[in-house]
């Protein structure tokens, strides 16, 4: 039985590293997703998702309760909303997220609205110029569970500590969901690494 040749020696070692990769990724994002890290920092910054005609989505205004409630625990004074205009040119996520939270009774100079960013790349960039102008090198992270370790890893890249304050019960209950949620985590995340996005 001739031996493998070198070449597809090569090949399967670099598989398995992939497989090592993935799964550790699959682990990181799963164990992350089940902290809340929530403590004393210097902002509260919710990750935007949609807005329609100017009111949060389901998801969003979720997020949003969660940050709300996080102020008023005296957690951070100060609350960063985050998201660009989409495929909505009259409203963006991060001032959709600012006026609902100020509908909720946070006071206008405690809110600061991110409102260029298109994914949570640019968002975690834009971020952390607004924390570094404003003195700030920590925040809670405002997400759904299985965002938070991506999140975190984006901002300690720019010098910013994160912790993460996942919004209640935003994990799939259905088993193939689950999976699905985290797999698109895992493939944001190494699209990002590698500089593809």
């Amino acid at each position: 039985m001739p031996r493998p040749s070198w070449k597809r020696r090569l090949l399967l070692l670099l598989l398995l590293v992939v497989v090592g990769y993935v799964a550790y990724l699959y682990r990181s994002i799963v164990h992350q997703s089940s902290q809340d890290e929530s403590r004393p920092a210097d902002a509260i910054v919710v990750f935007g998702a949609a807005e329609y005609v100017g009111k949060p989505s389901p998801v969003y205004r979720a997020r949003l309760d969660h940050a709300a409630d996080l102020y008023r625990k005296g957690l951070a004074p100060i609350v960063i909303t985050t998201g660009g205009a989409g495929a909505d040119p009259h409203f963006t996520e991060g001032g959709v997220g600012r006026e609902y939270l100020k509908s909720q009774g946070i006071p206008d100079d405690h809110l600061i609205a991110e409102t260029q960013s298109p994914d949570t790349a640019e968002s975690a960039r834009r971020i952390s110029t607004i924390m570094r102008t404003n003195h700030m090198k920590t925040c809670l992270a405002v997400s759904d569970a299985y965002h938070i370790f991506r999140i975190k890893q984006m901002l300690a890249r720019e010098g910013m500590t994160a912790y993460g304050a996942p919004r209640p019960n935003s994990k799939p209950a259905a088993f193939g969901k689950k999976n699905e949620a985290v797999f698109h985590e895992i493939a944001s995340y190494m699209l990002w690494v590698l500089h593809l996005s």
